[in-house]
């Protein structure tokens, strides 16, 4: 557990494991603490590398904004800070485009790279309904009132409800920063990789909840089109936090393609 520097912006890591490393991407406004249950599955496998993103959890809020390749830089420096030369990728939503970025922008530092609930950016990316986009433009309502109103959009309606509370339980541990989130969301609505995809050489998975109204799984299935040699996995039952709504099948999927 530590800090590294990436021009001046502190980024903290933490690992767990031992084997193989993996790299492990969160999403827009989660800290590292949302992985939950499936960090430590996976560090049963694998020697787990996960980091907060820039503006949110321990890692600093920068002053100015910053972009989507600046968020792979900082997954860089973390590999450099733990002396790891590649790594298997997974990121999620966010983390996912992180991850794109990281494959383009530094192929040998990327082995197998996995792809969750993400989408490739710019006009070509499939948008949500506009009943997403209303919450999105709701930032100053409570922390409580975000979190229910996103709910419905986040997992599958026949998702328990005690597993949606543990995971909202972390939220209100590690609050997302009202700026670090908002400087994220734009770094999102200013990048794409649609015309970049077919560089990436690395073997990829993309797994996708078939029901996720935030990110349509649309989007997954363009990046595996896009992508030489990619699988496409739809995930039945699950929404957009595919590991929550279905954890077992979500765990097979991604186990089964890093251990192939």
């Amino acid at each position: 557990m530590a800090y590294v520097s990436n021009g001046g912006v502190r980024i903290w890591w933490e690992e767990e494991g031992a084997g193989e490393p993996l790299l492990m991407i969160m999403g827009l406004s989660f800290s590292l603490a949302m992985w939950r249950d499936l960090r430590s599955v996976m560090a049963r496998h694998f020697r787990t590398i996960l980091f907060d993103n820039r503006g949110v959890g321990k890692s600093d809020v920068p002053l100015r904004p910053w972009s989507m390749a600046a968020m792979a830089r900082d997954a860089v420096c973390v590999l450099d800070a733990a002396g790891v030369a590649s790594a298997h990728v997974f990121g999620v939503s966010m983390g996912g485009m992180i991850a794109q970025e990281l494959a383009l922008s530094a192929p040998g530092r990327v082995r197998k790279l996995v792809l969750g609930c993400t989408q490739c950016g710019g006009p070509k990316a499939v948008r949500p309904g506009a009943e997403v986009r209303r919450v999105f433009l709701r930032p100053f309502v409570s922390k409580e009132k975000r979190m229910a109103a996103f709910t419905p959009f986040l997992y599958d309606q026949g998702t328990p409800r005690e597993r949606i509370e543990e995971d909202r339980a972390v939220v209100r541990a590690n609050g997302p920063k009202l700026r670090g989130s908002a400087v994220q969301l734009l770094a999102i609505l200013r990048w794409q990789a649609y015309e970049r995809l077919p560089r990436i050489a690395s073997p990829t998975l993309v797994i996708h909840g078939d029901g996720d109204r935030l990110v349509p799984p649309e989007n997954g299935r363009m990046i595996a089109e896009r992508i030489p040699g990619a699988r496409f996995v739809l995930v039945p039952n699950a929404g957009h936090i595919f590991p929550t709504d279905q954890p077992e099948r979500s765990l097979a999927e991604i186990l089964g393609f890093l251990a192939a």
